[in-house]
This record gives C-alpha cells, sequence and structure tokens, in this order.
C-alpha cells in the first residue's frame, strides 16, 4: 500500500494503472475510519483493479463553531484498516494541496440542499461537493463509494455528477450498524456512555416507521407522528429534524406513493447524529 500527500506524488502512483486501463475505485472519507468504511473499501476492492482511498478533513464543509478543531483524527490507525481491507493508495493531503492559495471556486447544488442537514449547516453541502468534485478530478475513480447513511450527501453528489456529465459512477452502500442499531459514525465517538445507550432511540425510531410502512401505512404525518412519539421518549434527545422526503429530490410529500426516506437528525449532549431508512412503495 502506498500512501501519498502531494497531487504530483498521486499522479505518479496512478500513471501506470491509467496506461494498462485498469479500473479505479475511490472512497473519499474523512479519517477516524470504522467498520462502516472498512465495508466501503472492501466492496471497492472487490469490484475495481486499484482502490484509492482519501483521508481528509474538510475545513469547507465546517461551519463556525462545528467540530473541525476537535473532529477524530487517527492517520495510523486509518492506514492499518486501510491495508487490512486491501486498500493501494492512501491519499492524505493537506488543505493547501486540495485549496492552493488563491483558491476561490466552488460548487452549489441547488434543491436538493436546500432542506434536513441543509437547512442546518449552511454552506455544508457547497463544501461537500467542492472537495469531491476536486478529488473526482484528482484521482478519476470509474467508481466513488459512498455510505448510505450520508444519504442527502449522497444524493449531492449524484446530482452534481449528473450535472457536471462527469465519467464516475455513485456506488451507495448499506448503512452498517452497531447490534443495537446505531449507525456507525466517527462522531459515535464523542459519545459518553449514557448517550451512547440512548442513542438507540433514533434507529428504534426507525424501525417503528418501517414496520408501520410494510403494514401499509402511506400516510406522512402519521408515520412522523410515529417516529416522534419513539424520539420523545428520551428527553436527553434532541431532535433536531425527523421528515419524509422523496427520492432522489428531496422533496415533500403527504402521501409516499413514490420512493422515499425518513431522515432524523438531532442531538445527544454536543454531538449530533443522522440516520435514515427508505421507504419504497
Amino acid at each position: 500500500m502506498k500512501i501519498v500527500s502531494t497531487v504530483a506524488e498521486l499522479k505518479k502512483v496512478l500513471s501506470s494503472t491509467r496506461k494498462q486501463g485498469r479500473s479505479v475505485g475511490f472512497v473519499p472519507t474523512m479519517g477516524a475510519l470504522h467498520e462502516g468504511h472498512e465495508a466501503l473499501l472492501k466492496r471497492a476492492v472487490a469490484e475495481c483493479d486499484v482502490t484509492v482511498l482519501s483521508i481528509f478533513v474538510n475545513p469547507t464543509q465546517f461551519a463556525p463553531g462545528e467540530d473541525f478543531s476537535v473532529y477524530p483524527r487517527s492517520f495510523d490507525e486509518d492506514c492499518l484498516r486501510a491495508q487490512r481491507a486491501g486498500v493501494d493508495i492512501v491519499f492524505a493531503p493537506t488543505p493547501e494541496v486540495i485549496y492552493p492559495q488563491g483558491w476561490s471556486t466552488y460548487i452549489d447544488v441547488e434543491n436538493v440542499t436546500n432542506g434536513l442537514c441543509g437547512r442546518y449547516r449552511p454552506g455544508h453541502f457547497r463544501g461537500v461537493a467542492t472537495v469531491v468534485y476536486r478529488l473526482f478530478r484528482l484521482v478519476q475513480p470509474k467508481r466513488a463509494y459512498f455510505g448510505q447513511k450520508d444519504l442527502q450527501q449522497c444524493l449531492v453528489v449524484n446530482k452534481m455528477v449528473k450535472d457536471l456529465a462527469l465519467p464516475v459512477r455513485i456506488v451507495i452502500c448499506p448503512t452498517i450498524r452497531e447490534k443495537d442499531g446505531l449507525a456507525l459514525s466517527s462522531r459515535n465517538r464523542y459519545l459518553s456512555e449514557s448517550e451512547r445507550h440512548n442513542a438507540a432511540v433514533i434507529p428504534r425510531a426507525l424501525g417503528v416507521v418501517e414496520r408501520e410502512f410494510k403494514a401499509g401505512n402511506r400516510n406522512v404525518e402519521a408515520l412522523l407522528a410515529s417516529a416522534k412519539k419513539i424520539l420523545s421518549g428520551v428527553p436527553e434527545f434532541e431532535l433536531q429534524y425527523a421528515e419524509i422526503r422523496s427520492l432522489p429530490d428531496l422533496e415533500a410529500l403527504r402521501e409516499i406513493d413514490v420512493p422515499a426516506a425518513l431522515a432524523i437528525a438531532g442531538y445527544l449532549g454536543k454531538t449530533r447524529l443522522i440516520d435514515n431508512c427508505i421507504l419504497e412503495p
């Protein structure tokens, strides 16, 4: 496994791959890898000739007052995980490599960024779209792998790829969960023991809605009421939003007659958690 940090080094290690016409799979991350990331990496390794992992805590997707400065960083451990998964190249640039001096170009994906996390994290998806585009241009993958837990991010990237006709296929992989259903996340490291216990309320709420939906309930108001009843059972959980939106456009619905998703976000202490489930009639 090769570890590179500059554009020149990345181009050099990928040059023979391109000349040989071998396929490149790409998993962009901010590090602090867990089993969810490992699942993405293993799928990329299985489906592509060469797998590239990027580790870059992207400053442009954090708003002032968010957790950029304390976001978990575990580079050596991340590289060991990557090696175990079969990664060929780790690209770990500095901010100066991704955003050279004088950088002033950003990508805004409209509409699909308006609600859900976009409403509460202004500028977040602008930063996500810009860094992903920049990384796609550098790595030039055939496939790029993302986790369903960050569903709105997946949809934003998909829309950007479609609108800009980028030659990369976005592969959305299932959310990997703990035994109690909590979605794996690098930010779970922030949770205290009691907060970690209470966090299981999110997958419980998703599960209740999934069961009601499978039983025939298609009314958005009723399904959301069921979710919020479960969530309110844990007073420590500060709900930011629980919404059902259409896929892939994230439009509001009254009845679920098209593919949709229930998305939940909220806080336990200072830790923001998100999760979702797909509701497909």
